[in-house]
């Protein structure tokens, strides 16, 4: 009986994709998000007990972000040339370091490193899951099920959902040191079953480390850190940040365009305008949709007089929307209609939220939380798998990597904006003028759909 259920498995192993790899691969996807989400209400208890101000406690989200920005395609890169395993291994015992670290910090310093590490450690799950599906599809000579990629994308939003309550709750239980101790027994989680699931396997592109354009990545770091830095906190005086983040990306290009294996193939990018167009969809859905979060957010609370539980609720539906969005179409093959629909609800939401006074009624503002998550739920998933067929196979992780680092653009710009924007005592007008702002990239993002006949 036994026998007869191990060659039942394999035999569906050899078939179709093994769905074995669904739990190892959702797994270390979820280690991003839910550190990305559960801080938000971290940050002023570890204010609290360290009497940092918020303008230091805030480097606990920027740290996050600058380490997995450059991280992904670094580590996505790893992935191509030595395969998913070591680095899927590598990632989760950093992930479990970085609790360790947050959990003795004595001072804040040692908090941010901890997040460093944090963000770099959870660099592996996305492209390792883009990587791992690719190869399946490879194996089997099929595609990979649509609902694959739905799952990955279901469970991330899912998480980004969940992750404020669940830091709440462990706040509660064992203070805000416990929100970095979740990730010791996740980390253990994805040790064990990627050691188990994801199997040894030879290197795609094997050779020394020498393969591996330190240089290439170096210049890329260098552009990526000055660039982020002015979009934190974009002043006339910080002129020279962007200034030295162009002079690094013109000296990128030109080395990469010599170089035999290149970090970043800037000659394969510049014929992939498929592949360029989807990064830059990533990139302006997420400024329209960290915008809302962000700017609206805090208009709720500034301008609408609602408690941040208040604001909490309105901002629910905009979340249980997307993921019953994702869920509902994820096996849907379509591309182009899901960016199509989810891009014209941009614009709608956008336009919504140039009509709202502060007077409004609470429904309409629940109507604009609804109307954001359709697109969240719609162009993430449409976008992820526009990638999965634009990206070259033998590039699938360093991509993957790319598209989650072009998402944190959009988010730290958002972030950028609506501080512009929504000064203290800006109110409403300080709302609209964001909303113009959203409106143009929405417009763009549509725009880029209907054009895009490639997809």
């Amino acid at each position: 009986m036994i026998s007869t259920l191990r060659r039942s498995t394999r035999q569906r192993r050899a078939d179709g994709f093994d769905r074995r790899l669904l739990v190892p691969m959702i797994t270390s996807s979820i280690l991003n998000p839910i550190n990305s989400s559960i801080i938000a209400v971290s940050l002023v208890p570890i204010g609290v007990a360290f009497g940092a101000p918020a303008s230091e406690t805030a480097w606990l989200v920027s740290a996050l972000y600058l380490a997995t920005a450059i991280g992904q395609p670094v580590v996505g890169r790893l992935i191509d040339l030595y395969g998913p395993r070591p680095l899927y291994l590598t990632g989760a015992a950093l992930t479990g370091l970085a609790g360790v670290l947050g959990m003795v910090a004595p001072a804040l310093w040692v908090l941010v490193l901890a997040r460093v590490i944090l963000g770099f450690g959870t660099c592996a799950g996305y492209p390792a899951s883009m990587y791992l599906i690719r190869t399946e599809s490879e194996r089997t000579g099929q595609d990979s099920p649509a609902g694959v990629l739905a799952a990955l994308a279901v469970a991330n939003q899912t998480i980004a959902v969940i992750g404020p309550s669940l830091g709440g709750l462990l706040i509660h239980l064992g203070g805000w040191r416990a929100t970095f101790a979740i990730n010791l027994p996740l980390a253990v989680v994805c040790l064990l079953i990627g050691w188990r699931r994801i199997a040894k396997t030879p290197a795609p592109q094997p050779g020394r480390i020498g393969v591996l354009d330190l240089p290439g990545i170096a210049l890329f770091t260098a552009m990526l850190i000055t660039a982020l830095l002015f979009l934190m906190k974009p002043q006339a005086a910080h002129w020279y940040l962007p200034a030295l983040a162009v002079a690094a990306g013109v000296v990128l290009v030109w080395r990469e365009s010599r170089v035999e294996q290149p970090f970043l193939d800037v000659r394969l990018l510049g014929g992939n305008l498929p592949l360029l167009a989807t990064y830059t969809r990533n990139l302006l859905t997420c400024i329209v949709g960290y915008c809302f979060l962000y700017g609206f957010t805090q208009w709720l609370e500034e301008g609408r007089r609602l408690s941040a539980a208040g604001a909490g609720l309105i901002l629910l539906p905009m979340s249980l929307t997307a993921i019953a969005v994702s869920a509902i179409t994820g096996r849907s093959r379509a591309i182009r209609g899901k960016l199509l629909v989810g891009s014209v609800f941009q614009v709608a939401m956008t336009v919504l939220l140039l009509t709202l006074h502060s007077g409004v009624a609470l429904w309409l503002l629940v109507v604009a939380a609804v109307l954001n998550g359709i697109p969240q739920g719609l162009n993430t998933l449409a976008n992820q798998n526009a990638l999965y067929h634009q990206a070259e196979p033998e590039r699938i992780g360093s991509s993957a990597g790319l598209l989650r680092t072009f998402s944190y653009f959009g988010a730290i710009g958002a972030a950028a904006a609506s501080g512009a924007f929504l000064s203290p005592g800006s109110g409403i007008g300080g709302l609209h003028h964001l909303a113009v702002f959203m409106l143009v990239a929405a417009c763009l993002c549509l725009l880029l759909a209907v054009v895009d006949r490639s997809l």
